[in-house]
């Protein structure tokens, strides 16, 4: 009998382009309960897709900074979430809620 070995599903195999970040994005703030660990989560994911590289140069934060900061632990400041949202090429909006 031949075993087969599963691979580990990671939603950065499937944030092919903007849009596809944008609606992972908005479903997670959807989503989220409350705490921001959803919005953290699915921002960890683009960011990896999109190369935490780059967007540690364009967000002025280092590298494992950006890692700290989107990690389950992480409780990054709205402003580094502006920055890491902005250089993702993604764009913060508010309208009213149904709440």
């Amino acid at each position: 009998m031949t075993e087969h070995k599963l691979k580990t599903w990671d939603a950065v195999d499937h944030l092919e382009d903007q849009e596809d970040m944008v609606l992972y994005l908005n479903a997670c703030i959807d989503e989220d309960p409350g705490d921001g660990s959803l919005v953290r989560a699915a921002l960890n994911d683009i960011a990896r897709a999109q190369n935490m590289s780059r967007l540690a140069q364009e967000t002025g934060l280092t590298r494992a900074g950006l890692y700290k900061a989107l990690s389950p632990e992480g409780s990054p400041g709205f402003d580094t979430m502006l920055k890491i949202t902005r250089a993702l090429g993604l764009n913060l909006h508010f309208d009213q809620g149904t709440h």
